[in-house]
């Protein structure tokens, strides 16, 4: 089943067979992506929304001197760019960091669910307000949080979303970033990232590299990244208060 991980974790529990069975028969078709590939990119005409099905995807903003800022990490279960339906063109670029799977979900097919089923409808426009909520945040982050902050709040979000969806296992999950893709991430140039990895190591809080996160103190680390799980909209588990 290509959409099982949409909305898990959230309310995914409020939808119907028949909703499920009419977002599966939206796909129009599953591609698999290389790793680091640009799939879509600023100003193009979007004519389909992508759903992540396996791997890890970003989006991103490149500045004059080449420098990127990535603007949202992407797990499986996310439409990457459903907000292209309403707005037809996107404002940054998509790509992918693993290899990926995806599903592509036509626009006129979501036009005939919005027309035709308002509830699913409605359950795809709260998937984009949980992006905004994240864009938010990473606002916050970036803004108001001290090196350490940033790169404590980014793990401990990942954690909770891909614990969501199945991907946590033993406080442990696959984050397969570089250094330089962390500073992207949270603002920071790599030679710092590395400096707060190794606090975090130090602190018995995390240990981060080769891929993958394993976490040592979550209550520790939430606190040091003024971490607060509400506006993931998540229906239980540790990490909800």
């Amino acid at each position: 089943m290509h959409t099982k991980d949409f909305l898990r974790g959230r309310r995914r529990n409020e939808l119907s067979a028949d909703e499920l069975a009419a977002l599966e028969s939206a796909v129009e078709r599953v591609e698999r992506y290389p790793a680091r590939k640009v799939v879509s990119r600023r100003g193009e005409r979007m004519r389909y929304s992508t759903l992540l099905i396996e791997g890890h995807m970003c989006r991103f903003m490149d500045a004059r001197d080449g420098y990127r800022q990535l603007l949202s990490y992407q797990v499986p279960g996310d439409f990457v760019d459903l907000h292209g339906y309403p707005t037809r063109c996107i404002d940054h670029d998509v790509a992918t960091i693993t290899e990926a799977t995806v599903a592509l979900v036509p626009h006129e097919r979501i036009d005939a669910i919005m027309a035709e089923r308002p509830h699913l409808g409605f359950l795809l426009w709260f998937s984009t307000m949980l992006d905004a909520a994240a864009h938010r945040e990473w606002i916050f982050r970036i803004g108001r949080l001290d090196a350490a902050g940033r790169l404590a709040h980014f793990i401990c979000e990942a954690y909770c979303r891909l614990a969501a969806v199945g991907r946590v296992q033993d406080q442990s999950f696959d984050l397969p970033l570089t250094q330089q893709d962390l500073g992207e991430a949270v603002g920071l140039t790599s030679v710092h990232v590395n400096r707060v990895v190794r606090r975090l190591r130090e602190e018995g809080l995390a240990v981060v590299g080769r891929g993958r996160v394993q976490i040592l103190d979550m209550t520790r680390l939430a606190r040091l990244g003024e971490f607060d799980p509400d506006y993931l909209y998540l229906e239980d588990g540790p990490w909800v208060n």
